[in-house]
């Protein structure tokens, strides 16, 4: 019964984006095992509500996934730490070697670890953190970089300096490390030793407000493309009405892209089937083409007259009958022999015919008239 409760408190806590019931000397940040090949929405924007009591923590809001197909918003809230002296480093989705992304837990520790260079904002600025420092038991707040109302919370101080050089520029407000398009940031040397150092998983009042961020179907990317409506809250809710009466709504930063649910893996493998598709045409021709091995038959290609019907289309066989009009052209052509009928001029030969008036030559014989002779 102990393994099955365990085992359900871990189920509870993937889901949820963090890692729960691990001892407290927990070592570096943990991979919780979930690999998405759909890119993380970006981080909208929000105001973040004023530190309700002493010696509370803000944690940011990021983006979970839900175990089978989106992301949901996990609201930003101020959360009391563990222990006096202890830090939150945010959880982070980074790139994975697989070719995925993979979310990095949060924890808590003494000092801000790596958490993928996300500028999250309110003293989260990408590297370190600058929203504060612990002197002795209290924590004083560093109200240059965090809502703190200072008629109720009276430690507080003012340094711009540590918020210019903990802060990462982000203008498309990405939300993961590493890969294409990802925050292109890695952990220093410090970072790196830190994370081996022991550390406290989160709190059971920040696994219940995940939690209950997950009811909340309007905090789902699907549903909001990536601008919820409850994006920061006072205190971690215990209750889907207690997030959607105390909420902060967000809206889309400028220069994010619109969310549009685009797996990476699908993404490479639609790139290779554009290839495929194109192929198809070619099969199509080539299916063609076997219709044509039947011209070993037609091998009578010498007679290319008959190639005209298959590689010509139908179309252009139309395009043939004016050729019989060209055949009657060929007829014309034999009226070149009426050149003979230009030949009537070889009539007027018959005028030679007028000869005859030669004839009155014959007078001569009347000389012979015998009657002449008498005298």
């Amino acid at each position: 019964m102990k393994t099955s409760a365990v085992l359900q408190i871990f189920i509870g806590a993937l889901l949820a984006g963090a890692l729960v019931a691990i001892p407290e000397s927990a070592g570096a940040q943990i991979s919780i095992g979930i690999n998405v090949d759909i890119e993380p929405p970006a981080l909208p924007v929000y105001v973040q509500p004023p530190c309700p009591e002493p010696n509370y923590m803000w944690t940011p809001g990021y983006w979970a996934w839900d175990g089978v197909s989106d992301y949901y918003w996990v609201p930003g809230t101020w959360v009391m730490a563990p222990q006096p002296g202890y830090l939150w480093t945010p959880g982070y989705w980074g790139w994975g070697d697989g070719g995925a992304y993979v979310f990095h837990t949060g924890y808590w520790g003494t000092q801000v670890g790596f958490y993928g260079g996300v500028n999250y904002g309110f003293g989260y600025g990408g590297g370190g953190f600058a929203g504060g420092e612990w002197r002795g038991g209290v924590f004083a707040y560093n109200t240059a970089a965090v809502n703190v109302n200072t008629t109720v919370i009276h430690t507080t101080y003012v340094n711009t300096t540590v918020v210019n050089n903990t802060t990462i520029v982000n203008n498309t407000h990405t939300s993961f490390n590493g890969g294409p398009g990802g925050v292109a940031a890695k952990p220093t040397p410090e970072q790196r030793t830190f994370e081996s150092q022991p550390h406290l998983q989160a709190t059971q009042a920040q696994v219940q407000h995940a939690q209950v961020a997950k009811e909340d179907k309007s905090n789902f990317a699907s549903v909001n493309h990536g601008v919820p409506a409850h994006a920061a809250v006072p205190r971690p809710a215990s209750s889907v009405s207690e997030l959607e009466h105390g909420a902060v709504a967000g809206k889309a930063a400028e220069g994010a892209k619109p969310f549009v649910p685009h797996p990476v893996a699908a993404a490479k493998t639609e790139a290779a089937p554009h290839p495929r598709a194109e192929a198809p045409p070619e099969r199509a021709e080539g299916a063609g083409r076997p219709a044509q091995a039947a011209r070993p038959a037609e091998s009578p290609r010498p007679t290319e007259a008959a190639r005209p019907p298959e590689a010509r289309p139908p179309e252009a066989r139309p395009a043939e009958a004016p050729r019989p009009t060209e055949a009657p052209r060929a007829p014309e052509a034999a009226p070149k022999p009426a050149a003979p009928r230009s030949a009537p001029p070889p009539a007027p030969k018959p005028a030679p015919r007028p000869a005859p008036p030669p004839r009155p030559k014959e007078p001569p014989p009347e000389h012979n008239n015998p009657k002449e002779e008498t005298h």
